[in-house]
């Protein structure tokens, strides 16, 4: 190791979480993990840690051993684990009032939609509890739209999808969510979109027929390993959707509240979008909240009642999301989201390492396309956890870093002498 790994005692991976010593678990690892498969659905692979505390940038397993998180849950922790802002905003609603019928008005609800559309420039929000009901509210909301402003049948409208996106996983997102033609285990089809390539704006001009409501894409692709837009794309689609009357609808779920190095990923354009979905750091690590907003015309075409939700803008989620974007603004998150991608994208790309073909990424996040010929991502994931840094892999040969964006400068360098060592 470097010098660096010296001063590990600065960082979490050698620091106390709380006072006093972790509770023994009540299962082994190998307990907890086995539960777990015989008794749940086969879901992604898992890495075999098991995390009971989290705090930071850092989490620790069952055992005490700690660990960096560059997951940050698909970045649903811009904020950290456990920011003490949005916990004690947390803490405080639930000792007043979680969850009300939306036959009465709350004390949360107002300020929150307020502050998302101050942040957002939209005119209006549909709250919602997770990233997959928000695209679906979406989708909709801009077939009624293309119903009243266009004329365009529900049932004949169409929306146009740039593939290798990730839209959620319900039945009609997860069959946006590929982008190799070669995939047999899709959910069945749902019909009414057209599918062209990523970063293709002639695909679109072609694509769209007078029954279009709208194109729905994610402005920079986080599942879909970390493609960024070709120059002027975004805006050569923003003018094709303004002349054929079709909206511009930006997933911003994942790439959104700060993650890229601006707010919203849109931004880098120097775009506008008509409507888009936000939420995994909304929640502020705590809490599911998510949110479809639009302007005010488009949002008025619906009904009142027409989507209603159960837990959708509830107490605690408005007292949740007001606390995590104030800790977004507070402490400069975005500049520090891209000040510290910057410094991370450097580093690596000067390792010159033999088994990188590409470093790119925007903010604090940043994918390592790896040679085919060094094998896949997951092998250098692997040799990253042993070292007590958490990865993922993605696309098979792409590792993809997206840890807090408050992480501290010295456990980013850390976390940077341990990714230059696996890489070399």
């Amino acid at each position: 190791m470097s010098d660096y790994s010296n001063k590990q005692a600065a960082s979490g991976l050698m620091t106390s979480f709380d006072p006093g010593a972790l509770n023994p678990p009540p299962h082994t690892l190998e307990r907890l993990v086995a539960l777990e498969r015989d008794h749940g659905a086969p879901n992604h692979p898992v890495l075999p840690v098991v995390v009971a505390r989290g705090r930071g940038s850092w989490v620790q397993d069952t055992d005490g051993v700690r660990y960096l998180d560059f997951l940050s849950s698909h970045f649903a922790l811009n904020q950290g684990h456990r920011h003490p802002h949005i916990i004690a905003a947390l803490k405080a609603q639930v000792d007043r009032l979680t969850l009300t019928a939306q036959a009465v008005h709350h004390d949360q609800l107002g300020p929150f939609l307020a502050k998302l559309t101050e942040l957002t420039g939209l005119g209006a929000v549909l709250p919602q509890s997770t990233g997959s009901e928000a695209v679906a509210l979406g989708l909709r909301t801009v077939r009624q739209w293309a119903f009243q402003a266009k004329g365009v049948r529900i049932d004949e409208s169409e929306i146009v999808v740039a593939s290798g996106g990730c839209h959620g996983r319900m039945m009609a997102m997860g069959m946006l969510d590929s982008g190799d033609p070669e995939q047999t285990d899709l959910p069945p089809s749902t019909s009414g979109f057209r599918m062209i390539p990523y970063g293709d704006s002639a695909a679109l001009e072609a694509a769209i027929t007078p029954n279009t409501a709208a194109f729905l894409l994610e402005p920079i692709q986080t599942e879909g390993a970390i493609v960024l837009p070709p120059d002027g794309y975004l805006a050569r689609v923003r003018e094709i959707c303004d002349a054929h009357k079709v909206l511009l609808f930006v997933d911003e779920l994942q790439s959104g509240l700060g993650r890229t190095g601006t707010m919203f990923a849109y931004e880098h354009a120097g775009i506008r979008p008509d409507c888009m979905t936000i939420g995994q750091s909304l929640g502020g690590g705590v809490y599911p909240v998510s949110a479809f907003l639009a302007d005010r015309p488009i949002m008025d075409v619906l009904e009142p009642g027409a989507q209603a939700t159960t837990y959708g803008g509830n107490p605690l989620a408005g007292a949740v999301g007001i606390a995590a974007i104030e800790v977004i603004e507070n402490e400069d998150l975005v500049g520090k989201s891209r000040d510290l991608g910057e410094k991370l994208a450097t580093a690596i790309r000067e390792m010159d390492s033999p088994h990188v073909v590409d470093v790119r990424g925007s903010g604090l996040l940043v994918g390592i396309e790896i040679e085919t010929r060094s094998g896949p991502a997951q092998t250098f994931c692997d040799a990253l956890l042993k070292r007590h840094v958490l990865t993922q892999a993605t696309h098979e040969q792409v590792i993809r870093l997206a840890p807090p964006l408050n992480i501290e400068d010295i456990d980013l360098e850390w976390a940077i002498s341990n990714i230059g060592e696996v890489l070399s």
